[in-house]
């Protein structure tokens, strides 16, 4: 283990000011890394076959998380422990739980593969809070989907903020970016799904109904904070699906309103 006491030690460089979210969203897929906080989201990420670059610790931490400290130093991967204000001042906040690393960033797998066998997807269109898609990812694990997609312009599953929300989901749905989008909504379909938009519109079927006679291989879009799903997207799927409100509420945050339909939607278990 190396003993870090410089917050500029280029040996931490992957560390570096991880509150600068513009910053992250260019270096983590640029140079094939991202963040695993927590030894239960690293612990997922290796258990998912993904592969450790470092391994940041502060002090009071080592013994605590032998079973990924050992098999690291065993491996030749470089452990890092710096003390609670060193980390501070490196990354810009309070490691959470002593632990982080950086890892690995695996080749996305492609639409076909991420599709083979799936009867419930999830299609994230343009969702930019990390909170969100990592949210949506733990409620995906949880309820049934099989994979999730995310466009071109949706916020990175990998991002540090997203892989801590989702609990280290994001290493057990398959999930890639689809693109072009909208038309991936064709591939969707030419694939066998009924591709359901989640939207407010006039002409939009309450979601008990859908439901209740569900199709057998079903995408679900949902859309961005704010404006929601794109107008070609709405009009491309097959139908247009909204969730019931009372108490002048007009939609759910789109966390909120994944987990309600993931839940409704679930395909029935397979019979014993």
């Amino acid at each position: 283990m190396t003993w870090i006491e410089d917050p500029d030690d280029p040996r931490v460089r992957d560390y570096l000011h991880l509150t600068d979210v513009a910053l992250r969203r260019v270096l983590e897929p640029a140079e094939g890394l991202y963040l695993a906080e927590s030894d239960k989201v690293i612990t997922r990420a290796l258990e998912a076959g993904h592969r450790m670059r470092s391994l940041l610790l502060t002090p009071r931490w080592v013994e605590d998380l032998a079973q990924l400290v050992s098999p690291a130093v065993a491996a030749g991967t470089p452990v890092l422990v710096a003390s609670p204000a060193v980390v501070r001042t490196m990354t810009g906040f309070h490691l959470h739980r002593g632990a982080i690393a950086a890892m690995h960033r695996p080749q996305l797998p492609t639409l076909a593969d991420v599709l083979a066998g799936a009867r419930r997807v999830a299609v994230l269109e343009d969702v930019v809070d990390h909170t969100n898609v990592g949210a949506a990812f733990r409620s995906a694990a949880a309820l049934g989907v099989d994979a999730v997609l995310v466009t071109p312009r949706c916020a990175d599953p990998l991002y540090r903020r997203s892989v801590r929300v989702s609990m280290g989901t994001v290493f057990q749905v398959p999930w890639t970016r689809v693109e072009p989008w909208p038309g991936g909504v064709r591939s969707l379909q030419e694939a066998g799904f009924t591709v359901a938009a989640l939207a407010l519109a006039d002409d939009a079927v309450p979601l008990d109904r859908l439901a209740a006679d569900p199709p057998d291989r079903l995408a679900l879009v949902l859309g961005t904070e704010g404006d929601g799903l794109s107008r070609r997207t709405v009009e491309a799927a097959d139908v247009v699906v909204r969730i019931p409100m009372g108490g002048g509420v007009d939609s759910l945050n789109v966390a909120a309103a994944s987990a309600v339909a993931f839940w409704a939607l679930r395909p029935e278990e397979p019979a014993p």
